[in-house]
């Protein structure tokens, strides 16, 4: 509907008419909204007064759903809110349903706060801190197509490598898909599109691994930056070491990297599908987060897990997890029914990736997984979106008869669909992307 439509709808002042165009407009995508803008403009110019108190009021309805970023330019916009109040364990009430992640919000400028509150009980009740870096603390440069970060914090320096791979195809700068531990999604949902790829060597900052030898907590690397994070979970400190190679190539700048910073996914499937989930959540300056797989301690929700596992279910819930990658006080203190105290619920990590894109994928046919339990998060955490009109930024695809972290064909679809309108800027529609399919 162009704006011209839309002044002759409205100056005919019929408020019956003025609702059903209200209802139309909350099922339309942000091409729709976005011409509102050019509407808005032509209503104050043509001094439509007739009906002026309601069209005030859908304007500033649907210019807001309109502007919502899909991207930032800081880590954290939140950073400079205080940490709220956390209860001691037996204070914290307990919560049978999952919690409400739009608690005290009304509009979209009340998000920052609740997401950053939100931000802070995960990191304290679950994985731990992810610190912030002092000014100067990263250094980088390339040598060649390989990007050198090092990052020195209470004198000691840490140095993240990875290698960018350029695309065949466009121009700089590129847009950039960062694996984490490497790319599990098919080669050729990137083959013939101007997309750069790299890998975030998360040994690099913690180099537990669930085979082989590794370091115990308080050994890595990390910890000689941090001692005094000691008891941190993997996945905050994995999180910390992908923004450091974000700052890395935010100092560098497209000129040198050749990397577009606006256009930055992340990926990653099973353990490492958990890592690009928090690595997104906990940067706004990721565009795209294409979680694969996560299991338990990704996108399924705590709550959901344990009634499956009191139903009889062998699956990764709040008890079984691995607890290398979490806060080992998570356990002890929300373990069994004690998960009903929680604060929080996986949907609000989720959450915590809007008004940026999040596409969760899983697999059914793995028990372990607990996949319904991620159904249950997808659908609470779409809620966020959907409030500030931007429900097509979020989707799930949910598909069984296949290998683990092996997409199939019937899975590329709605994949490449968000790879191409969030990485790329193509005019392809995301919307209503919800699907769950036993095999």
């Amino acid at each position: 509907m162009n704006p011209t439509t839309m002044i002759a709808i409205f100056s005919a002042g019929r408020i019956p008419v003025m609702l059903h165009f209200y209802r139309f407009l909350l099922h339309q995508d942000n091409t729709v909204l976005g011409n509102m803008r050019n509407f808005a403009a032509e209503i104050l110019r043509k001094q439509y007064m007739k009906t002026s108190l309601f069209i005030t009021m859908l304007l500033g309805w649907a210019l807001n759903t309109a502007a919502q970023p899909s991207v930032f330019t800081r880590e954290n916009t939140g950073a400079a809110f205080p940490a709220p109040t956390m209860p001691s364990i037996d204070q914290l009430p307990e919560i049978r349903e999952l919690p409400d992640p739009l608690a005290g919000v009304s509009s979209f400028n009340d998000w920052e706060r609740r997401r950053s509150d939100i931000a802070h009980m995960i990191q304290h009740y679950g994985i731990g801190t992810k610190p912030t870096v002092p000014d100067g603390a990263v250094m980088a440069h390339m040598e060649d197509s390989l990007l050198v970060v090092h990052v020195t914090v209470n004198g000691h320096t840490l140095t993240l490598t990875s290698e960018i791979r350029y695309p065949k195809v466009g121009k700089p700068p590129y847009a950039l898909m960062i694996g984490t531990s490497g790319i599990a999604l098919p080669r050729q949902l990137f083959a013939d599109r101007p997309i750069a790829t790299m890998v975030f060597h998360e040994k690099q900052v913690n180099d537990y691994g669930q085979w082989g030898k590794h370091h115990e907590r308080g050994e890595h690397d990390f910890d000689r930056l941090y001692p005094q994070l000691s008891q941190n979970g993997a996945y905050s400190e994995w999180a910390w070491g992908l923004s450091r190679l974000i700052d890395g190539l935010q100092q560098l700048g497209p000129e040198v990297t050749k990397i577009d910073m606006k256009h930055i996914g992340v990926t990653g499937c099973s353990y490492a599908g958990k890592m690009a989930l928090y690595c997104g959540a906990f940067d706004e300056r990721v565009a795209l987060t294409i979680a694969q797989e996560p299991g338990g301690g990704g996108a399924a929700a705590w709550r959901a897990s344990h009634e499956a596992t009191l139903a009889g279910k062998n699956l990764e819930d709040l008890d079984k997890t691995d607890y290398h990658w979490f806060l080992e006080s998570q356990k002890e203190n929300f373990h069994g029914d004690s998960v009903y105290r929680l604060p929080y619920d996986q949907h609000e990590l989720c959450a915590l990736v809007c008004p940026r894109a999040l596409l969760l994928i899983g697999n059914p046919d793995y028990e372990w997984l607990s996949d319904p339990a991620m159904l249950v998060s997808a659908k609470a955490a779409k809620k966020v979106w959907q409030k500030f009109g931007i429900g097509d930024r979020f989707g799930y695809s949910i598909v069984g008869g296949h290998g683990h972290c092996q997409l199939p064909e019937r899975q590329w679809p709605e994949t490449q669909a968000f790879i191409d309108r969030f990485l790329l800027g193509r005019k392809v529609s995301t919307a209503d992307i919800q699907v769950y399919l036993e095999k």
